[in-house]
């Protein structure tokens, strides 16, 4: 557990969230397509700097009490600068915010086009928050238009009735995020007030979480104003099967404003080329020949997308509107056996990574340098696939997994689920939520092939039966098309949600947290966890952590803990292993981790987790070339690539 400290709060910080909760039961579900750029739609960017402002009152509530929304946030109080998108908590000097728990305040003026703002109401303005943490309430000119309960996922409100008929006139956006976790969302948490007073400041309290990653919070993903005809496409979805040279892409498509409306749909090739057309809310595309979505390493031509158009025609107010949408379709399959794990039916081994989306300065905040970057050491070091733990990932970052051939896990923040009251139904109903906000987000991305419910939940305890019982269901029901698993570090025999996943995804640090430092116990204990989980469940396995921190230019033969020699010597004796069970049922290894991140304080920690194989700055230990060599490797055993991809490692 991590601890994250504040002074001179009082319970009303609390007592507001859980109200506040019980007031946004969840509305009639609706698309949230990706905003593009189309005939009919246009879209702007509103990243860059906000006004912000931290609510230190002491019970947090002087932004509600004194109606910071209704007027300029300057008005009310001393404001500062504040980039977006970026975690709060680096920005600063001030040790107060870095920890800080409760409700703080951004706002933004942004002048609108005037052929937005027309009265006839043809056009629809949108306001969309690529992901905020965790409880967002929102207000357009000091009319709220939204709350979002939870982080990592987009939301959106129409602000069409607010904007129109005002050109010339600043619209001023005002964001509330509150990143208080308790027992109820994802992830959980608590709050511990200390109550001793011979020790602690009076009404001194600490947020304890159950998982080991600094716990960002701000706008950390992209805002976006977007407009569309005020009947409009509003979501789409596809799925795709494939065989013997034909491949069927099956579409729905969901259209708002009208129910007389027309559909016409055209499936492009990366040339341009139609090579099918289709008409009308739900039907079938045939295609001839396709050119498959393959993994990176897989195929020559890997990651490759159609372009599936869909034009909307209607009759609004006596005016014809025309919207239309451009969404990327990779075309492939997923099979699940008892060994394997298929994709175009053929047997796909994950030798990848586990990531954070974490850096110096901006935290989780979405950077277009950091993302390309990582990208690119992704393919450097010969990774075809990353788990998303432990949380979706930036939509951006997933377009690039789609573009790229990198295989997702896709990951819903389920991580720290540890206390028996994170089981009940409030927490259940939340969790399914969730999963509907998940699915609906990336349900067309061809790089998603297996949802993850959670991450190292206490699987053992009694309710999680039922739990993960009515989760996986839920998310099987909601896209039939993909696997499902949660990733556990129960033991075998007591978990009591892994006969409900389809893949088996364990984590374990043999000779790290336990056994520490005896590298020699790695092949004994490491093969009896493989055995023991496929004789309880015949399905196949990935050992989705494993690892060790090592302090870059920290040396030391024979190997010891902490030190880039132990860490490779680990790596080495957990692949002897994996290259015997490869051959039988263990279906992929991720490492945990991609690069070194920050966690909460600790005395095991030394500013973050150092099990990267990559420092925070992305410099190379000594573990990544012994990973590079062995990925290339088993790229080159398993895949059809042409000899000049195989004779060198794409040095990118």
């Amino acid at each position: 557990a991590g601890a994250a400290a504040a002074r001179g709060c009082c319970p009303m910080l609390l007592l507001l969230l859980p109200l506040l909760l019980l007031l946004a039961a969840p509305g009639p579900a609706a698309g949230l397509l990706y905003p593009r750029d189309s005939p009919s739609r246009e879209r702007r960017e509103l990243n860059g700097l906000w006004s912000f402002r931290a609510d230190f009152s002491p019970g947090r509530d002087a932004g509600f009490a004194q109606r910071w929304y209704r007027q300029p946030l300057r008005q009310t109080g001393p404001v500062i600068d504040m980039p977006v998108p970026a975690s709060f908590n680096d920005i600063t000097q001030d040790p107060s915010l870095e920890n800080y728990i409760g409700w703080v305040w951004y706002e933004k003026e942004v002048l609108l086009p005037a052929r937005w703002l027309q009265d006839d109401l043809s056009t629809r303005v949108v306001l969309r928050f690529g992901s905020a943490h965790y409880y967002s309430m929102v207000w357009v000119n000091g009319v709220q238009v939204v709350e979002h309960e939870g982080g990592h996922l987009p939301f959106e409100a129409d602000i069409s009735s607010i904007v129109h008929g005002s050109p010339g006139v600043p619209c001023r956006i005002t964001v509330a995020l509150n990143n208080t976790l308790t027992p109820h969302t994802l992830p959980p948490g608590s709050i511990q007030y200390m109550n001793d007073k011979s020790r602690y400041p009076k009404n001194y309290f600490v947020q304890n979480i159950r998982f080991d990653f600094f716990n960002y919070a701000g706008i950390h993903r992209p805002v976006v104003l977007y407009t569309t005809p005020s009947v409009y496409i509003d979501d789409i979805t596809v799925t795709t099967t494939a065989s013997e040279g034909v491949a069927m892409v099956q579409y729905q498509v969901s259209v708002v404003g009208s129910t007389l409306y027309s559909l016409s749909l055209s499936l492009r090739d990366q040339e341009g080329k139609v090579v099918a057309t289709g008409d009308g809310p739900a039907g079938e595309l045939k295609v001839l020949n396709p050119n498959l979505w393959w993994p990176y390493l897989m195929h020559e031509n890997p990651g490759y997308r159609y372009s599936l158009e869909v034009k909307m025609q209607a009759q609004a107010n006596g005016v014809l509107l025309e919207d239309v949408y451009t969404l990327p379709v990779g075309i492939r399959t997923v099979h699940v056996t008892s060994t394997q794990f298929l994709i175009n039916g053929r047997p796909f081994y994950f030798h990848g990574v586990n990531k954070h989306e974490d850096a110096d300065i901006r935290g989780k905040g979405f950077d277009w340098p950091l993302v390309v970057k990582d990208f690119n050491l992704l393919r450097w070091l010969g990774a075809n696939s990353f788990r998303t733990s432990h949380y979706p990932y930036a939509e951006e970052i997933m377009d690039l997994c789609d573009a790229y051939g990198i295989v997702v896990i896709d990951e819903c923040p389920g991580v720290g689920i540890k206390m028996p009251e994170s089981f009940g139904n409030k927490s259940l109903q939340h969790h399914l939520v969730v999963m509907e906000e998940l699915i609906r987000r990336d349900k067309n991305r061809p790089s998603v092939v297996m949802w993850s419910v959670a991450n190292e939940p206490a699987s053992e305890l009694p309710p999680a039966a039922h739990y993960f019982k009515t989760l996986i269901a839920h998310t099987k029901a909601l896209d039939p098309s993909r696997p499902v698993t949660f990733v556990t570090e129960a033991n075998y025999a007591l978990d009591l949600g892994a006969p409900y996943v389809d893949v088996i995804c364990v984590n374990s640090y043999f000779s790290w947290y336990h056994d520490s430092g005896h590298l020699e116990v790695i092949p004994l204990q490491l093969t009896a966890q493989f055995e023991n989980w496929y004789k309880t469940y015949q399905k196949p396995i990935i050992q989705s952590e494993y690892g060790a921190d090592s302090v870059p230019g920290l040396h030391s033969d024979p190997p010891l803990m902490f030190s880039e020699e132990y860490q490779k010597a680990l790596l080495k004796e957990y692949h002897s292993v994996f290259d015997k069970k490869r051959k039988e049922y263990v279906i992929g290894e991720l490492i945990w981790n991609f690069a070194d991140f920050m966690t909460n304080q600790g005395t095991t920690r030394v500013l973050g987790n150092k099990k990267g194989i990559f420092t925070r700055q992305r410099q190379p230990k000594s573990s990544a070339f012994v990973l590079r060599e062995r990925y290339w490797k088993i790229a080159n055993e398993s895949s059809c690539l042409p000899p000049v991809i195989k004779s060198h490692a794409l040095f990118l």
